[in-house]
């Protein structure tokens, strides 16, 4: 038999070579093999490579713009510096240049205006630069007053409607007339403003158009609101002694609708071209104050079909205040986003709300959940508040947006930087892209996503034909009598 020979052989083969595996070799004729030239070679230490890569490991920051707090002094190259973004317009940023090291030439200063552009990676963490912030500028070039954004400071304080950080106070603006004050529309930006946690100043502009008996309404009704307003207007200069005063020496942004006269404001409290001594020392945006970008802002009419404000202003900008401070003139908009606001935390943004339950310390409502809508065992049952119809309905737009969001995104949000292990176990910093938002969808999601709306068509069809179908009506009725 030729085959069972075969199988002898091969497995008679195997075993010699299993036991010439296992015999007792001589050191030396080992040591033969590995070193045939018997050259005796040292102990070396640790390649080049793994000592590298073991300092890439313990540095302090990744690679991906370390995080600065407020108090770093990050050391500076010739071609950097730190300064303030006091404009932001499209794709590019104006910082006013507050410190920066030695420079030989002398073609940098304190004060410089810079035009910059920020740094791609800070874009793909998705570490968004606002107007107001701290930042560190790169690649600078004197001459023609260009650089790059690298990093940004950490934020004190953020307003996200409009984006502005580091804010020391909110100044809510409204107008008696032209546009007329609506009292849902002014709570709506109150609270948004309470949400940020932020000191804030309520103003009513153009107090000339309307008589004493209206101003006397309006002041008792904010009052029993929570907020003390300061009635003020650009025309006769009243009032805004007190509304400079209050604004001295912080940094305050203007919020309000279009029309209400924001720039007008800022015009009028910038009016005085000689800032005070005090303030002179710390105004870094003294030595551009005669700079087209920082003239008076352009001011609009109010439209005389719909009563409101044309957007005049198109873009965030920080101004410099006579008697110190900054102020950021922004777009006016109608509708804040309320992003910040909670179901929970909406009641704490409504003064008279918070000042109820304050009172009724150290009693509270049965329910620690409680949403304080008037039922059995909360405190607020049986109030008699003005403003509690806003605050239901808030609550309901609120609710219907949390809904919405843990449908769609649900309760887990990765961070925007992921690591990953590289060469020599090296932990190595990248940003998180956002998955298939560059990838085209195939033809066959497309065109699944048409015939599905075309039956959603076609069903809406076969229901209006139903109730327009004369015999199906008197069918119906026949069988409900």
């Amino acid at each position: 038999m030729p085959i069972a020979s075969i199988s002898v052989l091969r497995h008679r083969a195997a075993a010699s070579l299993f036991h010439l595996r296992h015999l007792p070799f001589p050191a030396a004729a080992v040591a033969g093999h590995r070193n045939p030239s018997n050259v005796s070679r040292k102990l070396q230490g640790p390649s080049k490579n793994f000592l590298r890569a073991k300092q890439r490991t313990v540095r302090e920051f990744s690679s991906l713009s370390p995080v600065l707090s407020p108090g770093d002094e990050p050391p500076l190259s010739d071609s950097q510096a730190i300064g303030t973004v006091a404009a932001a317009q499209a794709n590019f940023m104006r910082v006013i240049v507050q410190s920066l090291p030695p420079i030989e030439d002398g073609a940098g200063g304190i004060g410089v205006e810079l035009l910059c552009v920020v740094k791609a990676v800070l874009k793909k963490i998705k570490r968004r630069v606002l107007v107001g912030d701290k930042v560190l500028v790169g690649s600078i070039d004197w001459v023609d007053q260009r650089g790059m954004i690298e990093n940004v400071f950490q934020r004190s304080t953020q307003v996200l409607d409009p984006p502005v950080a580091n804010v020391d106070r909110l100044l809510v603006l409204f107008s008696m007339e032209q546009p007329k004050v609506e009292p849902f529309l002014l709570t709506r930006f109150l609270v948004e403003a309470e949400s940020t946690g932020i000191p804030l100043t309520l103003a009513l502009n153009k107090c000339e158009l309307v008589d004493e008996e209206t101003l006397v309404a309006w002041k008792s009704r904010l009052r029993s609101w929570g907020y003390r307003p300061i009635f003020c207007s650009v025309e006769s200069k009243e009032g805004l002694d007190s509304l400079a005063f209050t604004l001295r020496d912080q940094t305050t942004v203007i919020v309000g609708p279009s029309g209400v006269g924001k720039s007008s404001l800022i015009n009028a409290l910038r009016s005085n071209d000689h800032p005070s001594d005090a303030a002179a020392d710390t105004n870094w945006f003294e030595p551009i104050l005669g700079s087209k970008w920082y003239e008076d802002q352009r001011v609009g009419e109010v439209s005389s079909r719909s009563g409101r404000g044309k957007h005049t202003t198109r873009n965030v900008s920080l101004l410099p205040l006579s008697d110190g401070g900054y102020l950021a003139d922004t777009p006016g908009f109608n509708q804040p986003s309320l992003l910040k606001v909670t179901k929970q935390s909406l009641a704490e943004a409504f003064p008279e709300i918070r000042k109820k339950l304050k009172a009724s310390e150290p009693a509270k409502c049965s329910f620690s959940n409680c949403l304080h809508l008037g039922e059995p065992g909360c405190i607020l049952e049986g109030e008699h508040l003005e403003r509690y119809p806003y605050y239901f309905q808030l609550l309901d737009e609120i609710r219907v947006r949390e809904e919405f969001q843990l449908r769609t995104f649900g309760t887990k949000k990765e961070g925007d930087v992921r690591y990953k292990v590289g060469d020599m176990g090296v932990q190595q910093a990248e940003p998180r892209l956002e998955p298939k938002k560059h990838r085209r969808q195939s033809r066959k999601t497309i065109n699944q996503s048409i015939l599905d709306e075309l039956d959603e068509l076609d069903d809406d069809n076969d229901l209006l034909d139903d109730e327009n179908d004369p015999m199906l009506r008197a069918l119906r009725n026949e069988n409900s009598q």
